[in-house]
């Protein structure tokens, strides 16, 4: 007799390949729209050009006010086409922007692109964001 191997919906395997992807498409969301709002801004000679260091606090505020906006889309995005344990998937998210971030701040830093609170606030608010976009895709859920 011969036995098939099947894989079904749950398996391991497909999970986590299905949570990758739900956590890939969160990151991506907030990097598409973070890049592209800063690029508009750019293109608008609202912020100065790629490459000059941005040191005015409400510019910088601007910034971190819709990248907080975009941290809460991803962890939605993400909560959203995560497999199961939506806020686990919307928390590892926060978990990676916290590390990206981090490193992020680091080299702003060295380089003096702006003031230093900026990079280190986008870091802190990394798992905030992503929990409450994962609390708000349950909230709509039920």
């Amino acid at each position: 007799m011969t036995t098939i191997a099947t894989t079904d919906a749950s398996s391991p395997g497909r999970n986590l390949w299905r949570s990758a992807r739900a956590v890939l498409l969160g990151l991506l969301a907030v990097f598409v729209l973070s890049l592209g709002a800063d690029q508009l801004l750019h293109m608008l000679r609202v912020y100065p050009p790629w490459g000059v260091p941005m040191h005015d606090p409400g510019l910088n505020l601007l910034a971190l006010s819709y990248r907080l906006a975009f941290g809460v889309v991803g962890g939605y995005v993400t909560a959203r086409f995560a497999p199961c344990h939506a806020l686990r998937h919307a928390l590892a998210l926060g978990a990676i922007g916290l590390a990206l971030s981090a490193l992020g701040a680091v080299a702003a830093m060295q380089a003096a692109l702006g003031p230093a609170w900026y990079p280190v606030l986008l870091a802190l608010s990394s798992i905030p964001t992503a929990w409450l976009g994962g609390v708000l895709y349950q909230r709509k859920r039920r």
